[in-house]
């Protein structure tokens, strides 16, 4: 459709566009914001995550999304969740280095999304795939004699400690451990005597440093070895 408009006595011609000629949204559901906020959390960080920010991504205004999400928290809760789908156990072997793969996993996942780790270590996610890896933990625990307390108190450190891995390997990957490296380096060995025989090893290890770490928080919630007990 083209229609005649007049500007300084001058006629010029322009198309009019009807917006019903425009492709159809796709409808609007709780997966997709939660796809476009993982979208946007990996292209723009956590800083550039909001509501408003995703509802423009979705080409929709932001009260639309409060039909499925009441506040920023959920989303983030229900964006953790989505992702944490990925983490599985091992169908076979000890039952130790069965609860290491899955909390391993656990933290690779954190790592491999960017953003998810700072993400993570604000959020407590009780969606579905966080109560199956619960269920997994414990029951990998239980299995290795680790009593109900112990298991339930114990679920929560070990995903706090890799979660706070992950975080910490995301600040690694960005630099920002540049300022503590550059305390190190300067140390006075008189008066950090201790801190600078160490400075090397303070910050180094790797992954076998995150295996040993898990080893020490397993063997603590074990408890000693009882004579009574088949390993």
């Amino acid at each position: 459709m083209v229609f005649v408009w007049y500007c300084g006595g001058m006629e010029q011609n322009r198309p009019v566009i009807s917006r019903r000629n425009r492709p159809a949204k796709p409808p609007l559901t709780r997966e997709g914001i939660v796809a476009k906020g993982l979208e946007i959390l990996a292209a723009e960080g956590l800083s550039g995550l909001s509501l408003r920010r995703v509802a423009t991504a979705l080409d929709t205004g932001p009260a639309s999304l409060y039909v499925y999400l009441p506040n920023l928290g959920a989303l983030h809760a229900e964006m953790l969740d989505a992702a944490l789908s990925a983490v599985t156990a091992p169908a076979v072997g000890p039952w130790r280095e069965r609860l290491k793969a899955v909390l391993w996993r656990y933290m690779m996942v954190l790592i491999e999304r960017p953003g998810l780790a700072p993400l993570a270590l604000g959020t407590l996610a009780s969606g579905p795939n966080s109560l199956r890896i619960w269920e997994m933990l414990l029951g990998l625990l239980q299995e290795g004699g680790v009593d109900a307390k112990s298991a339930a108190w114990g679920v929560d450190l070990l995903i706090l400690y890799v979660t706070a891995i992950a975080a910490e390997q995301s600040l690694r990957s960005g630099g920002d451990l540049g300022p503590v490296e550059a305390a190190l380096a300067q140390l006075s060995p008189t008066v950090y005597p201790l801190i600078f025989a160490a400075r090397a090893l303070l910050l180094s290890g790797g992954e076998e440093r995150g295996h040993w770490a898990l080893n020490v928080i397993i063997d603590g919630l074990v408890g000693p070895p009882d004579p009574g007990r088949t390993a």
